[in-house]
């Protein structure tokens, strides 16, 4: 018999407004403790979950004391577990994810184990956010032409999912041409309020891709997690996680006239990336929220992982409601959310007195203090005010290569080429946009920003203003409503008078799908040594990541977008240069063809509608012909394909038996890659397209693949051996090693040879020898990829030692049986004048028993150097997973013991 529920006293009903009820809830008032009512909003998600998963097993009664005394405990660190309502996948992530579920089901089935028991526990939201290749752009057919391509190339990946949807229970697949994901969750998955066989409860989710933080802007505690924890919260595994400290951040006043959502974004993220939020959950509140729409705040949310943060949450309130019943959201689960929420003290009315929360620290902001502003040219926090946009170009020139610089010679700076696109003259200079996109999740959701882009199309039409035809111009919408209320506003055909045509509804320049630009432009830019610019409404600017031509990356909102494209350059000064010229040869002025907050305002409020929202998404449920005509196998173990170059049977579980591997340390490592601070998840992960001379594409080329069908890397996520190949193949890559020469190539120690990333690493394996790497602060930030951490593992790294980590990527080391390693304060690779030509060990003892988290331990060289370093196993569970080889092998064995 079942043991009884330790909270059983505290089980409520919520009566219905008319009779009877809605369900039963564990309700936080019933525990009569004053210390919940200074809780922050997030931290009280995270009580629920625990008092309503206590089993006294995975989550204990003192897990629940450490929460509610969240104010003394959260500085500790203390460790709590935290079992989230769904999980959600996208495509990319999703593949890889329904690959190792397969694989698990083979290794259960060969260990003599029901494979029935790998199923998701909890619900599963997979998105097939196909990731769109920018081949067409600007045509009325682009969207229908990079769909077709996107099914031609993706047919195998596509098959797999659906197949994914039908063998195991609990998993919602919607399919390719719907929606950016993080959108789809924010207007259609999102339940803020579960109901479960009468059980009702907070929504909560972790997904694998890091913006899963937008649904923070709709109440529902979110952020990304890796591949790796998500499968094992699939799986019935509570995530561990450090108890978090809470940011408590004031809005008041008003933004001016002609500020967008993304100038109020970029200006949060640089105010928290400067606070220092990494770790932390970051909560809004104050009388300035009343002045954001529910779009404003999910964009804010959405770059949760360029301002470090694991979450930027705002409570649900009047305008949540609003945004609810705006999507479609019946009046019966708007009844049962705001009663819920209210009964559970997790509601926020702005009209009555407000209860004083107590936070870890605390921040304000005057939304009047917003102005202009854009960021880059290689950071998403680099913030730089419009009105100073051109000083600070002219700077970037000058300085010296890094974040800020391109070392750019004085008498170069001004040099103009001039070269023939498709018959017509045509010329380029150091800061030429040659990408304006607008794209990705953290502005498409938004319809005053993607509105007021309309706007200025509209505007620059009417005054004889064209954006260059050699500009590379798209439009890709975060889901089918956005579509809908640019027709509904009539600005969609100023848009694409303007090159702005749909080319598809998923992620493409802000995650390096931007396509190839033509060749007389690429040709102009190699040539001359051109700095070219990319101007994007996306949230990574990165080094490498939107364009390999493009070495200055602008994030803007997507009304600036239009405006920088009409330019063609980012040396201009809005203020006192001409952005063009009318029919009549009158200059026109960057305020000529700006909306005002009141025009978005009356546009957005006659074009967004309900039904928009309604017909969306009954359209999802339907599919579209292309996929209901995938046809898929209905067995429940997948029959791996040896030849496939897109779904491969990954090694993760050969030769695997029910005794754990146990602990152990390294010894004699040679180091594989040497690194300096902010090495990202960019860096380390393959992304992007996948370079001809590349070992990928040697793999390739062999396997019969030809380059034209290359794909990306992103597509090619089931696939193991591609994915290896590609890890640290970014050709921005400063390895030390190298001695300053920048690309994806490493030396072998031993002789002396440079190669390849991965021709040395296999080259180290093959000889039966271990590797590390060393790096800087800040090591694995950006997004939560799981081949960032399968990857290094797959070519044989066991440790990272570095100043520090990035959350997600250090737990997805962990997740992968790497060991995280970090230097002492003050000292790092350089300092302890270490080369990354010594071997390395590491002493870490045999018994997992005698590790415990966070304790230090003794790194030895060859060279006669000794230094201590702290074991970043942060938690008990974490030690176990290390145990066990991995999270994966772990939950296998914990099933099979069931």
């Amino acid at each position: 018999m079942a043991a009884e529920h330790p909270f059983k006293e505290i089980l409520t009903a919520l009566p219905k407004p008319g009779g009877g009820e809605f369900g039963k809830f564990y309700s936080l008032p019933a525990l009569n403790d004053p210390r919940i009512e200074k809780l922050p909003y997030s931290i009280r998600i995270l009580l629920e979950s625990a008092i309503r998963n206590c089993d006294n097993f995975q989550v204990k009664k003192e897990d629940i004391e450490k929460i509610i005394d969240w104010e003394n405990s959260a500085p500790k660190q203390v460790e709590i577990p935290f079992k989230p309502a769904r999980v959600l996948l996208q495509d990319f992530t999703g593949v890889p994810a329904v690959v190792d579920l397969a694989c698990m089901r083979d290794a259960m089935n060969k260990l003599g184990s029901d494979s029935n028991k790998i199923n998701p526990l909890v619900p599963v939201d997979l998105v097939i956010d196909h990731s769109v290749q920018v081949d067409v752009t600007r045509s009325e057919n682009a969207v229908k032409a990079n769909m077709e391509f996107e099914f031609q190339r993706n047919k195998e990946r596509f098959a797999f999912l659906k197949w994914g949807s039908s063998a195991f229970h609990n998993m919602l697949v919607v399919p390719p041409g719907s929606g950016i994901v993080h959108q789809v969750n924010l207007e259609y998955l999102g339940r803020v309020v579960f109901n479960t066989n009468g059980m009702l409860y907070p929504d909560s989710v972790v997904g694998t891709d890091s913006h899963t933080t937008m649904i923070d802007g709709l109440g529902v505690a979110g952020w990304g997690v890796g591949g790796i924890e998500a499968e094992a919260a699939m799986l019935g595994q509570p995530m561990s996680m450090v108890l978090p400290g809470v940011v408590g951040f004031k809005l008041s006043g008003k933004l001016h006239n002609g500020v967008t959502a993304t100038d109020l974004v970029l200006t949060v993220t640089q105010m928290l990336r400067k606070h220092g939020v990494v770790g932390k959950f970051v909560e809004f509140h104050g009388d300035g929220m009343g002045e954001l729409s529910l779009a404003d705040r999910a964009t804010i949310a959405n770059m949760s992982p360029e301002y470090g943060a694991t979450m930027g949450f705002f409570p649900v309130d009047h305008v949540t409601l609003q945004y609810l019943k705006l999507t479609g959201r019946s009046d019966e689960t708007l009844a049962m959310v705001e009663g819920y929420l209210r009964a559970n003290k997790m509601f926020v009315d702005y009209n009555e007195p407000q209860q004083e929360r107590v936070y870890s620290s605390y921040l304000e902001l005057n939304l009047a203090d917003v102005e202009p502003c854009i960021s880059g040219p290689k950071r998403p926090h680099d913030r730089v005010p419009l009105k100073e946009m051109k000083a600070d170009w002219h700077s970037c020139l000058d300085n010296k290569v890094g974040f800020k610089g391109f070392a750019v010679p004085k008498e170069t700076q001004e040099k103009v080429v001039k070269f023939s696109f498709h018959g017509q003259p045509a010329e380029l200079k150091h800061g030429s946009v040659v990408i304006a996109a607008i794209t990705s999740c953290t502005n498409t959701s938004n319809p005053s920003v993607m509105l007021g882009a309309g706007l200025v199309a509209k505007k620059a039409c009417e005054l004889g203003l064209q954006v260059k035809p050699w500009v590379k111009t798209s439009l890709a919408p975060g889901s089918g409503v956005v579509t809908k209320y640019l027709l509904q506003s009539g600005l969609q055909k100023y848009l694409n008078e303007q090159g702005f045509h749909i080319v598809g509804y998923g992620c493409t320049t802000c995650i390096g799908n931007s396509g190839d630009l033509d060749e007389s432009v690429a040709s102009a830019i190699t040539d001359n040594d051109i700095v070219a610019a990319a101007v994007l409404s996306g949230n990574r600017n990165f080094e490498g990541r939107v364009h390999p031509l493009t070495r200055a990356n602008y994030l803007a909102s997507p009304p600036l977008v239009v405006a920088y494209a009409l330019a063609g350059t980012v040396d201009i000064d809005f203020d006192k240069e001409p952005i063009g010229t009318t029919k009549d040869g009158k200059s026109v002025y960057f305020k000529d063809i700006w909306p005002t907050t009141e025009e978005i305002a009356e546009v957005v409020q006659s074009s967004v509608l309900p039904d928009m929202f309604k017909s969306t998404y009954e359209a999802i449920t339907k599919g579209n012909p292309t996929w209901n005509q995938l046809s898929v196998p209905a067995s429940k173990l997948y029959s791996w394909d040896p030849n496939s170059t897109y779904i491969h049977e990954p090694p993760y579980f050969k030769d695997m038996t029910m005794d754990p591997p146990g602990a152990h340390g390294v010894k004699d490592a040679y180091c594989l890659l040497n690194f300096g601070d902010s090495i990202t998840t960019d860096h380390i992960s393959p992304a992007g397209s996948i370079h001809k001379d590349s070992p990928t594409a040697k793999y390739l080329l062999e396997r019969g693949v030809e380059r034209r069908d290359f794909n990306s890397y992103g597509s090619r996520r089931g696939n193991d051996e591609v994915m290896a190949r590609g890890t640290f193949a970014n050709i921005r890559l400063v390895n030390k090693l190298l001695n300053g020469e920048v690309g994806p190539k490493t030396v072998h120690v031993p002789t002396g040879e440079k190669l390849s990333v991965f021709d040395a690493a296999m080259k180290y394996k093959s000889a039966g020898h271990g590797t590390i790497i060393l790096a800087g602060a800040e090591y694995g930030s950006g997004s939560s990829r799981d081949w960032a951490a399968k990857g290094p593992m797959l070519l044989g790294v066991k440790a990272v030692i570095a100043k520090s980590f990035e959350r997600i990527h250090r737990s997805n080391l962990v997740g992968m049986g790497i060991i995280p390693l970090c230097f002492k304060a003050g000292e790092d690779a350089d300092s302890l004048g270490l080369t990354g030509h010594e071997r390395f060990s590491i002493d870490l003892p045999s018994k997992i028993s005698e590790i415990r988290p966070g304790q230090d331990v003794t790194v030895t060289t060859d060279s006669g150097k000794s230094f201590t370093c702290t074991v970043r196993f942060d938690t008990e569970v974490e030690l176990a997973y290390f145990d066990h080889g991995g999270i994966l092998p772990f939950v296998i064995r914990n099933l099979i013991k069931q």
